[in-house]
């Protein structure tokens, strides 16, 4: 279990001894193979379904797979740059971090939108060349709250309403107002409160005051959904889906019968019926149903088991980390990936609503791929500074040796 307290752990014989666990050492390399695995499955997906989707949308043969290799080189550079700029860099360079996503987020909000579809998401630079600025928001959103909430358990006011609770509830319903109300991104939303609410958790903020929060974040998403006509309907195909098969709940229909038509071990790379126009989203939102329905449930049961081991790893890896800064950090990330997989699959199943997430590293589209790809790199570097196992029993039982004499002594002066 990853520990709660980070002051205890922050004070324990680990950081007071002359044990040297934050030496420079070999990073998790099997952090980096698990992630290259996922990208590898969600490039055969898309270059299985290329040939569909070019001839639905009537674009070149080879559109979306070029794009996607594009997307996915992308990504190497945004790693290589968030492995090899120190840690301590991106905590003293928030300021202008935040003010950069903040101006993506304006320029987004300034962006025409489709009339079909009117969400201002999408920073356009031209042409075909779009990013979505919550996942800039993610990213950095990330950093600044590992930064807030290390600083907070140093100075012991980690349970401070004034110093603590307050300026993160002003700052959590801002971005909730924007990515929520404006930008109608519910799904997005419930991933930036997950990925508050793990770190909040983790840094030891009560768990009263994080229920009173999330208890209010649900009471305003209940107003959301009912003062809206489409998220009504999509609560509705969510509870209904068979009732409206040709309506609001198409997409569920459609994924479900993609999932099931998988059977137990799937129709095969190049066999997918509902590629070809019949469910919306195919290589983005839905790219789960259309896997499913590629390998079956043998295939879906080996890539839930594969983005568990790659959750572990990042569990592992905050378990080992020797500050709180780089803990809380590894954590956002673990918060963030799990919760839009969970989110992505669930939908995929009937499991939960719809809500545009994407499979990360699965799924096509560029946004996406890079900022998850660029915040494994922070926990790669992080990797590098993690305590060795056997130094970490070596510190429990220093530990243990120092309470019997605490122990003692106070029994003697008693």
């Amino acid at each position: 279990m990853i520990e709660r307290n980070l002051t205890a752990r922050r004070r324990s014989p680990s950081a007071e001894t002359n044990l040297d666990l934050g030496r420079r050492h070999r990073p998790d390399y099997w952090l980096l193979i698990w992630c290259a695995v996922l990208m590898v499955v969600g490039l055969v997906v898309v270059y299985s379904i290329s040939p569909a989707l070019s001839a639905t949308n009537h674009v070149g043969n080879n559109y979306y797979l070029v794009k996607q290799l594009l997307a996915i080189g992308l990504s190497f550079c945004a790693f290589f740059v968030t492995y090899k700029v120190p840690l301590p860099w991106w905590r003293k360079s928030i300021k202008p971090l935040l003010i950069l996503a903040a101006l993506a987020t304006l320029l987004a909000l300034a962006m025409p939108v489709n009339p079909s579809y009117p969400a201002h998401r999408w920073v356009r630079l031209g042409g075909s060349l779009s990013f979505q600025s919550v996942e800039l928001v993610k990213f950095v959103g990330l950093i600044w709250l590992a930064g807030f909430f290390a600083d907070r358990v140093k100075q012991g006011n980690i349970k401070d309403t004034s110093k603590t609770l307050k300026p993160l509830l002003y700052v959590l319903f801002g971005v909730l107002l924007v990515v929520a109300g404006v930008q109608s991104d519910l799904g997005s939303a419930g991933v930036i409160v997950a990925i508050v609410g793990t770190m909040a958790f983790v840094a030891g903020l009560p768990l009263k005051r994080i229920s009173l929060i999330i208890g209010i974040i649900i009471i305003g998403a209940i107003m959301a959904i009912s003062v809206t006509p489409y998220r009504r309907a999509r609560l509705e195909a969510y509870l209904h889906p068979q009732s409206n098969c040709s309506g609001s709940g198409y997409q569920a229909c459609q994924a479900l019968i993609a999932v099931g038509s998988g059977g137990m071990v799937g129709l095969g790379l190049g066999n997918s019926v509902q590629a070809y126009g019949y469910l919306p989203e195919a290589a983005n939102d839905s790219i789960f149903a259309i896997y499913a329905e590629k390998f079956g449930f043998i295939g879906s049961v080996i890539l839930i088991g594969i983005f568990m081991t790659f959750f572990t790893r990042l569990k592992n890896i905050a378990e080992r980390s020797t500050d709180d800064f780089s803990r809380l950090l590894v954590i956002g990330v673990l918060a963030w990936l799990s919760v839009q997989t969970v989110i992505n699959m669930g939908a995929m199943i009937g499991l939960l609503p719809l809500k545009g997430i994407t499979l990360p590293f699965i799924s096509y589209g560029g946004t996406s791929v890079v900022f998850a790809t660029a915040s494994i790199g922070l926990v790669f570097q992080a990797s590098q500074y993690t305590s060795f196992t056997k130094r970490s029993k070596a510190a429990q039982e220093i530990n243990r040796g120092r309470n019997y004499k605490n122990n003692t002594l106070r029994r003697v002066v008693n």
